[in-house]
C-alpha cells in the first residue's frame, strides 16, 4: 500500500523545449530527499504525482516538499475512479485524515479536465458538499474564505485531498549552473543563497573566520544557519577560511578608514579562486545597496574590480524590514541575530570610507600584496557537509 501525494507545478510548466529537463531534476530532487520512502513520480499536465510507501511518516514528506523549489502546492491526495459513488467514497476517507472540524466553514473546489465525466464542476461540487456536510453538520460553507476546502480534480482518475499547502515555488535547485555564495553569519546572507537557490542556483557555502578575534561559537553559529538552510540548497557544502593573518596585515599596511573595503577585495579574490577550483560560475552576496558602509554603490564597483567572475546579490533592492521578514519565514533570523561577530565587524574602523576612489583602491589593494595571505588561508580552509535534509555528515579539518 502506498500514500499519494499530488503536487503542483507553477514556472516549470510555462517552459517550453526544456520543459521535460526541469521536471526530470525535479523528480530527482523530491526522490533524493525521500530516500528509501519514494518509489515514482508521475507528470501530468502540471501535476506530479508522488507515490511513497505507507510507512513514510506524514511529516518526513511535508518537510521534504516544502523545502524543495519548483513545487507551488502540495497535499495528501486520495485517488479513485472516475464514478461519482467512487469519488465520494475517496472524499470521505480524504475526511478521515483531514484537518476539517465541525465548526467554522468549508468550501467544495472541483476541478475538470476530463470534460467526458458526465457532471460539471458545479454539479460535482454539490454532490460532495453534501458528503461534508453529513460528516460535519455545523460546518456553514463559504466559498470565497472558507476554514477548509475540499478538492477534487478530474483527470485520468479522480484526484481528491484537502487544504494543500503552499510551496516554495521557483525553479528545481541544479538547473541554472552553481556559485558559491558567502555566508557571514548575520540576517542577510542565508536569505541571498535561498533566494539563488531559488532560482536553481546548485549552491556552495563560503564562511571567513578569524579565530580567536571572532570566537568558536561564531562559527558553530555560521553551522546552524547552513543546517537550516541546506533543504533548500539540497545539500552544501560550507567552507571555513582562516583569515586573521590576512586582516592583521590589512590593519598593519592598510589606511585604517579603507580597511573594511580592502579586506571585502580580499574575500572575493579569495572566493573567486575557490569558485574556480570548484568549476562554479557566480559569487552571491548578501550586500544591499547602502546599507552599511561597504555597500555603497562606489564601494561595490571596487570589490567587484577584483575578480572577473559574476557576481549576484539578490537582496540589493531590498529593505531591512523586507530581509527580516523572509530570514524568519525560512527559520534562520532567530539564530542570525544570536551575539557572535563575523570577521568583518571584528576589524572595522569607526570612520569607514564610502566613496572610495576606484583607481586610488586598488592601487592601495596591489601594495598589499595578498597572495601568500590568500594562498595561506585556501591551505588550511575546513569544509562541513550538510545533507538536504539539514543533517551534518562529514567534516574535513
Amino acid at each position: 500500500m502506498q500514500k499519494l501525494y499530488l503536487i503542483k507545478l507553477g514556472e516549470i510548466s510555462l517552459k517550453k523545449g526544456n520543459r521535460n529537463a526541469f521536471e526530470k531534476k525535479l523528480k530527482e530532487n523530491i526522490k533524493h530527499k525521500l530516500k528509501p520512502y519514494a518509489s515514482r513520480i508521475t507528470t501530468e499536465k502540471g501535476r506530479e504525482y508522488l507515490y511513497v510507501d505507507s510507512d513514510c511518516p506524514d511529516e518526513t514528506v511535508e518537510k521534504a516538499l516544502s523545502t524543495t523549489f519548483g513545487i507551488t502546492g502540495y497535499a495528501r491526495s486520495y485517488i479513485s475512479e472516475k464514478d461519482l459513488k467512487r469519488i465520494k467514497e475517496s472524499a470521505s476517507e480524504c475526511l478521515d485524515n483531514s484537518a476539517f472540524e465541525n465548526k467554522g466553514s468549508f468550501r467544495v473546489a472541483a476541478k475538470r479536465s476530463d470534460k467526458s465525466f458526465p457532471l460539471k464542476s458545479s454539479e460535482l461540487e454539490i454532490e460532495l458538499a453534501k458528503v461534508v456536510s453529513k460528516r460535519y453538520p455545523d460546518l456553514t460553507v463559504d466559498l470565497d474564505n472558507a476554514d477548509y476546502t475540499l478538492s477534487v480534480e478530474i483527470r485520468d482518475k479522480a484526484y481528491i485531498y484537502s487544504n494543500d499547502k503552499k510551496g516554495e515555488s521557483g525553479l528545481p535547485v541544479g538547473t541554472a549552473g552553481s556559485g558559491i555564495a558567502l555566508l557571514s553569519g548575520g540576517i542577510d546572507s542565508p536569505v541571498a543563497a535561498y533566494m539563488m537557490a531559488k532560482r536553481g542556483m546548485k549552491l556552495t557555502l563560503l564562511h571567513f573566520h578569524a579565530y580567536p578575534f571572532t570566537s568558536e561559537e561564531a562559527l558553530e553559529k555560521t553551522k546552524r544557519l547552513a543546517a537550516i538552510i541546506a533543504p533548500y540548497l539540497q545539500g552544501a557544502k560550507l567552507y571555513s577560511i582562516p583569515f586573521l593573518k590576512g586582516q592583521e596585515h590589512i590593519k598593519e599596511k592598510g589606511i585604517e578608514n579603507e580597511a573594511t573595503l580592502l579586506f571585502r577585495a580580499s574575500m572575493m579574490e579569495t572566493t573567486e579562486r575557490l569558485l574556480k577550483m570548484l568549476n562554479g560560475e557566480a559569487i552571491v552576496t548578501g550586500e544591499a545597496l547602502s546599507q552599511v558602509a561597504s555597500q555603497t554603490l562606489k564601494s561595490m564597483v571596487f570589490t567587484d574590480s577584483m575578480c572577473s567572475s559574476l557576481i549576484l546579490r539578490p537582496l540589493l533592492g531590498m529593505d531591512k524590514e523586507e530581509i527580516i521578514e523572509k530570514a524568519k519565514r525560512i527559520g534562520t533570523y532567530e539564530v542570525s541575530i544570536l551575539p557572535f561577530e563575523d570577521c568583518c565587524s571584528a576589524f572595522s574602523p569607526k570612520h569607514p570610507n564610502t566613496h572610495p576612489d576606484l583607481e586610488e583602491m586598488r592601487e592601495h589593494y596591489k601594495k598589499l600584496e595578498m597572495d601568500k595571505y590568500i594562498d595561506e588561508a585556501l591551505e588550511n580552509m575546513s569544509v562541513f557537509s550538510f545533507d538536504d535534509k539539514g543533517r551534518l555528515y562529514a567534516e574535513n579539518n
